[in-house]
C-alpha cells in the first residue's frame, strides 16, 4: 500500500528566498531546474516542498535523491519524513525495485554510478522527480557522470543544488545548462541564486571572522638540508606547501598553540550566549586526526569526538555528537558538506587541502545561524590561497569549461591521501621531516577586510580577539573589529611617546631595509586601515570597496597582491 501524500498545509513556513526561487521552478515547469544557495540557507527544505507540490498535483508519483555520502541519506530521509515524505535510505541496488511503502529512496553518486541500469529501470517505471543534491559531485569521476545521465535521463524532473563554488576540472556536470560567453568560455547557467551576503543580510546564516595565524618553521629535506621560513611570507610555491605543512604538524608548537586559542574563544562563545557550542577540527588524514584529538584531551581535558571517514558507526558519532554539548569534533572527511551540526561555531582550518570547492564546502560547515547574531569563528594559517579564499568568501563561481588551468602548486594531494590506507603515509614522512614551528596571531579577516596589527599567543592583544562577543551582528563585528584594531594603533602611538626623551640612547644598530615581506604586510595594513575609513564616510561594505578598488587596479584579494598593486590600490582610494 502507498505512503499517504505530505501535507502541504502543515509544511513548514518558507524563507523568502525559497519562496521565490518556488514561485520560479512552478512557473518555469520545464525537466531541469538548478538553485545555488549558500550552505545553511535551506536547499533541503526548498527541494522537498517542490517535491510536495509534484507529489500533491499529480506531476510525479516517486521521488529518488542522491547525495554525496552514506551519512547524507540518513539526513535526507529523517527530514523528508518531517514533512511526510517517505524515502528508502536503506536501498541498495541488489533490491532492484523500491518499495511500495515508500514514496522513493535516497542513493549516493557512487551507489548510481555503480548500476545505472537498476535506477534508469525505477526512474522509468514510475513518473519520478530526481533532486541531485551537491550535483557537482556528478562530475568528480566520468563514471558519475555518465552513470548519473544514464539512470536519470527519462526522468519527469529534475532539480540540481548545490551550496558550493563548481568545479575547477573539465568534466562537463550532467543535466547543468551551460552558456558560452564573449571570451569563447562556457559557463553554467543557475535558474535560482542565493549567496553568502544576500543569506548574511537576511539574517539567515552567520557572519564568519578569519584568524590566521602565522609563525617561525622549520623543517629537513630529503637531502638533509635544514630550511626556515615564517608561515605567510612570500614564497615559492613548494616552500608555502612545506612552511604550511610543518605549521599543521602536531609535534610542533603552532598546533598546540592554535588549539589553545581556538578553545578559548569556544569557551568565550559558551560563556556568551552560545552555550552549546562545539569547535571542529579539519584535519588532512587519519594519523593527524588522532594526534589532534590527543592534543585537545590535554588542553581541555575532555575527549575529543573522532570521526573518520572508513569508520564503522561514523554517521552515528556525529549524530551523537550534533545532539550533545561536547566541546570539540576532530573529522578528516566526514563533516567536509552537507553534514548538518548548527551548534558548530568555531573551527581550526588544519588540513591543505586548498581548492575553492573543499574550502566552501568546510565554512560551510560553521554558517548555519540558530538565532539572531550568533558569530562563527575560523582559525587557518596564514597562508597566502587561503586569506584569499577567505577574503572573497561572498564570490559566487560558476562552472567554467575551456579555462586555462593555473596550478597553484598547494594540490589537494594530502585529502586525497586521507582517502587510502594509513600504511601510505610512511614514504611520503621518509621525504619531508618537520623540526618545528611556532605560532602568532597575524591578522583577523572578516568582510573582505583584514584587521590587527599581530600578536604573539598568549598575550593580551591575542586575547582582544578571542573575547570578542559571541552574539553580534554583522555590523557590529565590523565595528567592534575596527575599533579593536584602533586601540592597538593608539596603545603602541602611547608606548613611543611614554619613552625617556632625555635617556641617553643605546648604540642603534644599522637600520636594515624593510624586507619585502614586511612592507607588504605594512601596506596591506595601510590599505585596510583607508578602506575602513572610507566605509565610515559612506557606509559602504568594507568588501564592496575591496571589490571597487580591485576592478580599478586588477589584480587578486588583498592578501595575495603585490607590493606594486598594494600601492597603487592605496594611492587610488585616497582619491575617493
Amino acid at each position: 500500500m502507498s505512503p499517504p501524500l505530505p501535507n502541504l498545509e502543515t509544511f513548514p513556513p518558507l524563507r523568502d528566498w525559497q519562496r521565490k526561487a518556488l514561485v520560479r521552478y512552478l512557473r518555469k515547469r520545464s525537466p531541469d531546474f538548478m538553485a545555488v544557495a549558500t550552505p545553511g540557507a535551506g536547499k533541503t527544505t526548498f527541494a522537498l516542498r517542490i517535491a510536495a507540490e509534484l507529489l500533491c498535483d499529480g506531476t510525479v508519483e516517486a521521488v529518488t535523491v542522491v547525495c554525496p555520502t552514506e551519512h547524507l541519506k540518513t539526513q535526507w530521509a529523517q527530514a523528508a519524513a518531517r514533512v511526510g515524505i517517505q524515502l528508502d535510505s536503506a536501498f541498495r541496488n541488489a533490491d532492484v525495485h523500491s518499495s511500495r511503502d515508500f514514496h522513493g529512496a535516497v542513493l549516493t553518486y557512487a551507489q548510481v554510478g555503480m548500476a545505472p541500469a537498476v535506477h534508469r529501470r525505477r526512474t522509468m517505471t514510475r513518473p519520478t522527480m530526481v533532486i541531485l543534491d551537491e550535483i557537482h559531485h556528478a562530475g568528480d569521476s566520468r563514471t558519475w557522470g555518465d552513470g548519473v545521465k544514464q539512470a536519470f535521463d527519462e526522468a519527469e524532473r529534475r532539480l540540481m543544488l548545490t551550496g558550493t563554488p563548481f568545479r575547477s576540472d573539465e568534466n562537463p556536470i550532467p543535466f547543468v545548462e551551460y552558456e558560452r560567453g564573449q571570451d569563447g568560455l562556457q559557463r553554467s547557467r543557475s535558474d535560482s541564486v542565493y549567496g553568502y551576503s544576500d543569506a548574511l543580510r537576511d539574517g539567515v546564516v552567520r557572519p564568519v571572522i578569519f584568524l590566521a595565524y602565522s609563525g617561525e618553521t622549520r623543517w629537513r629535506t630529503s637531502a638533509g638540508d635544514e630550511l626556515a621560513a615564517r608561515l605567510g611570507e612570500p614564497m615559492t610555491k613548494d616552500l608555502i606547501a612545506q612552511a604550511w605543512r610543518t605549521a599543521l604538524d602536531h609535534r610542533g608548537d603552532w598546533m598546540p598553540q592554535v588549539l589553545r586559542a581556538a578553545d578559548a574563544r569556544l569557551s568565550k562563545l559558551r560563556e556568551h550566549g552560545m552555550t552549546d557550542a562545539g569547535g571542529l577540527v579539519i584535519a588532512s588524514d587519519q594519523q593527524t586526526a588522532r594526534a589532534y584529538a590527543k592534543l585537545l584531551d590535554e588542553i581541555t581535558g575532555e575527549k575529543a569526538v573522532v570521526v573518520l571517514s572508513d569508520d564503522q558507526g561514523a554517521s552515528a558519532r556525529i549524530a551523537q555528537f550534533a545532539a550533545s554539548e561536547h566541546r570539540w569534533l576532530v573529522a578528516v572527511r566526514m563533516v567536509s558538506e552537507g553534514v548538518d551540526i548548527p551548534r558548530l561555531a568555531v573551527g581550526v582550518y588544519a588540513t591543505s587541502a586548498s581548492t575553492p570547492l573543499y574550502f566552501a564546502q568546510a565554512i560551510g560547515r560553521f554558517v548555519r545561524a540558530r538565532v539572531q547574531g550568533e558569530t562563527a569563528t575560523v582559525f587557518l594559517p596564514s597562508v597566502p590561497h587561503l586569506l584569499g579564499l577567505a577574503s572573497e568568501m561572498e564570490a559566487q563561481r560558476d562552472h567554467i569549461l575551456g579555462a586555462p588551468k593555473d596550478p597553484d602548486g598547494l594540490d589537494d594531494a594530502l585529502l586525497e591521501r586521507a582517502q587510502r590506507a594509513e600504511d601510505a603515509e610512511g614514504e611520503l614522512e621518509k621525504r619531508f621531516e618537520a623540526l618545528s614551528a611556532t605560532a602568532e596571531l597575524d591578522q583577523v579577516i572578516y568582510d573582505g577586510a583584514s584587521f590587527g596589527t599581530g600578536a604573539r599567543t598568549g598575550t593580551p592583544e591575542e586575547e582582544e580577539y578571542l573575547g570578542l562577543p559571541g552574539l553580534l551582528s554583522p555590523d557590529q563585528v565590523a565595528v567592534l573589529l575596527n575599533k579593536r584594531q584602533a586601540d592597538q594603533i593608539a596603545a603602541q602611538k602611547r608606548a613611543a611617546a611614554a619613552a625617556p626623551k632625555d635617556a641617553v640612547p643605546a648604540p642603534r644598530e644599522p637600520v636594515a631595509t624593510m624586507s619585502a615581506a614586511e612592507r607588504r604586510v605594512a601596506l596591506r595594513r595601510q590599505l585596510n586601515t583607508l578602506v575602513a575609513a572610507h566605509h565610515h564616510r559612506t557606509n559602504l561594505p568594507h568588501g564592496k570597496i575591496h571589490a571597487e578598488l580591485r576592478r580599478l587596479c586588477g589584480g587578486p584579494p588583498s592578501a595575495q597582491a603585490t607590493i606594486e598593486q598594494l600601492e597603487e590600490r592605496i594611492a587610488t582610494i585616497q582619491t575617493f
